[in-house]
């Protein structure tokens, strides 16, 4: 497709704008997407507010978002899964296929991964995008595409309660309660765990999970959640801990909740990288660590449980902007943490 596309890109901290841009030309096994709606992620804000995250560092003009759905207008001619039309929602890494962690199935830990809005690879705030077929997801007609732009972080949830080893039976405690803190409880409760509790200190988004179905919330700056949590489970602690926060507090928190034997699976990323915990109560426990690195093998799991109603994605938006309006959106979701859990851009 011949043309011209508008583009957000962020001139500096804290500065968004527009470029024209060529739509951009699809290969043999790429499909062209016109993109409906993208989400603005955490890691969208880092680099927005810092210009990098670790040594990830933003060149500007550069071009944010990496949650995308839309509708395919153009297909390679190698493409036989899609048609023109199909609604769809896109894995926004690319992976070498060559590797020991590809070829072994652990495609998230390749080392040469092109993955949406990561420097010096762009995102997706533009109306088009070009990408790897096998990376796009039809989504069932029940499935609207505003839904799709959050498959990408359920991913994440889905992927931390498998590497949890989540089931019936367990009580499940999740550490924040943002976006992939819900999306992880979801998950949680999808897989049948039977209670799921979330812990936070913001208020707005607890009062969100126990819409979206935690079995209890517990606000730490009004109780002890340890105590709160040895309460819940009769004394005996938590079977399964997740940690989404990325605070040495919550990992401390979360090492004294869970029962011994039990696994804490870690998802946040800290300021600093760097914590200083009770490693002697962990090792009197036994507890395993599990870590979380975007996901793998996840999304038609992710899609099929928001179909068959498992998930509730649309309840977890609190904003929709226009793409012109992106400022505002990124200066909000940022200055605004009282009142927004999500916000999603409208491209199209």
């Amino acid at each position: 497709m011949k043309g011209t596309m508008k583009t957000a890109v962020m001139l500096g901290i804290g500065r968004m704008g527009f470029e024209t841009r060529p739509i951009p030309d699809i290969g043999e096994n790429e499909v062209l997407v016109r993109l409906e709606y993208v989400g603005i992620c955490g890691s969208d804000l880092h680099y927005y507010q810092h210009g990098r995250i670790g040594d990830y560092i933003v060149e500007p003009p550069f071009v944010l978002g990496h949650e995308p759905s839309g509708t395919v207008v153009e297909m390679g001619k190698h493409v036989k899964h899609l048609s023109i039309g199909d609604r769809v929602t896109m894995e926004p890494g690319n992976t070498c296929g060559q590797c020991e962690f590809c070829k072994s199935g652990r495609y998230n830990l390749c080392p040469d991964v092109i993955f949406f809005a990561t420097p010096p690879v762009g995102g997706v705030f533009q109306e088009y995008v070009a990408h790897e077929a096998a990376l796009c997801f039809k989504l069932p007609d029940s499935v609207s595409t505003l839904e799709g732009a959050l498959i990408e972080p359920l991913a994440v949830g889905f992927h931390a309660a498998t590497l949890g080893n989540a089931h019936l039976g367990q009580k499940a405690v999740v550490f924040g309660s943002g976006n992939i803190g819900l999306m992880t409880m979801m998950a949680l409760k999808a897989v049948g765990v039977n209670d799921v509790f979330m812990v936070d200190i913001a208020k707005n988004r607890l009062e969100k999970a126990l819409a979206l179905g935690a079995t209890a919330i517990i606000d730490a700056n009004a109780v002890d959640p340890v105590k709160a949590l040895r309460d819940l489970t009769d004394g005996n602690g938590c079977d399964l801990a997740i940690e989404t926060a990325g605070t040495e507090t919550t990992t401390t928190q979360a090492i004294h909740a869970v029962k011994k034997g039990s696994t804490i699976v870690l998802v946040g990323y800290g300021k600093s990288g760097m914590m200083n915990l009770p490693m002697s109560l962990a090792l009197d426990k036994e507890i395993t660590f599990k870590t979380v690195f975007r996901y793998r093998h996840i999304y038609p799991m992710a899609i099929e449980a928001v179909r068959a109603g498992k998930v509730n994605l649309k309840d977890v938006i609190t904003n929709i902007y226009s793409l012109d309006d992106i400022q505002e959106a990124m200066d909000r979701s940022i200055t605004d943490k009282t009142t927004m859990v999500k916000s999603v851009i409208k491209i199209s």
